[in-house]
C-alpha cells in the first residue's frame, strides 16, 4: 500500500486498510445485516472530532473516553446526567482508570497520572516518537496491571510503531514492532490468551500471555475482516469471551467469535466512522460506543462524532486498573 493512501486515511482516523481475504459467512461486498432488536442511541450531546478510548470506571461509575485530534478528556456520569470535560495541550489517546481520583492517560509522546480532583498530572513514561513522527494511540491495562500502548506514524508511513507495556515504575518493553496503526487489545478471563488489532492487517491475533512476565508470543490469527465491513479498531471483550470490535466505515459495533473466526452479529451504528466501545453501567451491560467524524457525516451521518449507548442483552468484565494486580 502507497503512502499516499494511508496519509490519506491517517487524516481523520485512526486505522487504515489492506487487502484481505473474504469472510466465509458473507460475501465480501455485503455489510452484515444489523440485529434491529438492539436500539442504539447518543448517551450525551457532546460530540468529539475522533472519539476514541472507551473504558468504564467502576470505582466512579463513570465512562471515559478521549477526543485523539480534539484533544480532550471526557467523562460521563450516567446516574448525574452530567459530563466533565479536560482540555489537554496534545493528543490524548488512551485513559485506564488507576483509583478513585486518578487516571492514566496517553498523550502524544508520554504517560501521565492525571489526578481528576486536582488536576495535577506527573509524567511516568516517555514513549520514542523519533522526534515527534509518530504519536501514540489505543491501549489498555493488563492483568497485572502494566499498560499497554501502541504508536502510529503521523505521516501514515507503514510498519513505523511500535506496541509496548509499560510497568507501574516506568520501564517500558518493546512487545511488537513494525505496527502500522496499533488499536484494540484485551485479555481472557482465564490470563492466558491476549487479542490485538493493528488495523491495516484486517486481522485479529491471538497471542499466549504469561501474566508474571508480560512476555506475549504470536499463536495465530483468529479473525480477519472482509473488505467492505470496514477496518477493526477498538475492542472489547464479553464474559462469554467473545470479542465486541469497532469497525471504522463498517457503520456498527461487530460481535466476534474468535475461536471459530466467524461473525455472530452487528449493532448498527448511526455513524460511519465506529473507533471503539466498552461495557459499563452496575451491571456491566450497557454497550457504550465512540465515534469520529468524516466530511460527508453532517448529511448521511449528523450524529457522527457522537458517544452512543445500547443494551446488547451481554455483560462485560472490569477495566483492569493500572498498577495493581486486577
Amino acid at each position: 500500500m502507497s503512502s499516499r493512501t494511508l496519509r490519506n486515511i491517517l487524516l481523520g482516523i485512526t486505522t487504515l486498510c489492506l487487502w484481505t481475504t473474504p469472510s466465509r459467512a458473507l460475501p465480501p461486498q455485503e455489510i452484515p445485516r444489523a440485529d434491529r432488536t438492539i436500539h442504539v442511541q447518543p448517551a450525551d450531546t457532546l460530540k468529539a472530532d475522533l472519539g476514541e478510548g472507551a473504558i468504564w470506571h467502576p470505582l466512579r461509575k463513570s465512562l471515559f473516553w478521549v477526543d485523539i485530534t480534539g484533544q480532550r478528556l471526557y467523562e460521563l456520569l450516567p446516574a448525574q446526567r452530567r459530563c466533565n470535560q479536560w482540555r489537554f495541550e496534545t493528543s490524548v489517546s488512551t485513559v485506564v482508570p488507576e483509583s478513585d481520583s486518578t487516571v492514566v492517560i496517553a498523550l502524544a509522546d508520554h504517560i501521565e497520572r492525571f489526578n481528576l480532583r486536582s488536576q495535577h498530572r506527573d509524567t511516568l513514561a516517555h514513549i520514542p516518537s523519533q522526534g515527534g513522527k509518530l504519536r501514540c494511540n489505543d491501549g489498555k491495562c493488563d492483568p497485572a496491571g502494566r499498560l499497554w500502548i501502541g504508536t502510529m506514524a503521523l505521516d501514515g508511513s507503514p510498519e513505523a510503531g511500535t506496541l509496548y507495556s509499560v510497568e507501574p515504575d516506568g520501564q517500558i518493553t518493546v512487545q511488537i514492532g513494525s505496527v502500522s496503526i496499533s488499536n484494540g487489545i484485551v485479555w481472557t478471563a482465564d490470563r492466558s490468551t491476549m487479542y490485538y488489532i493493528d488495523t491495516p492487517t484486517r486481522q485479529v491475533c491471538r497471542y499466549r500471555y504469561d501474566e508474571a512476565s508480560g512476555r506475549i508470543s504470536f499463536e495465530e490469527v483468529s479473525i480477519i475482516v472482509p473488505e467492505a465491513w470496514g477496518y477493526p479498531d477498538g475492542m472489547t471483550i464479553d464474559r462469554n469471551g467473545k470479542l465486541w470490535i469497532a469497525h471504522w466505515g463498517g457503520q456498527g459495533v461487530y460481535q466476534w467469535d474468535p475461536d471459530s473466526g466467524e461473525l455472530i452479529r452487528r449493532i448498527a451504528v448511526p455513524a460511519l466512522n465506529v473507533t471503539s466501545c466498552a461495557f459499563g453501567g452496575d451491571r456491566l451491560d450497557t454497550l457504550y460506543i465512540t465515534t469520529a467524524t468524516s466530511p460527508n457525516d453532517s448529511t448521511d451521518f449528523p450524529l457522527s462524532g457522537s458517544l452512543f449507548v445500547c443494551k446488547p442483552g451481554t455483560q462485560g468484565v472490569k477495566a483492569h486498573f493500572f498498577g495493581k494486580k486486577n
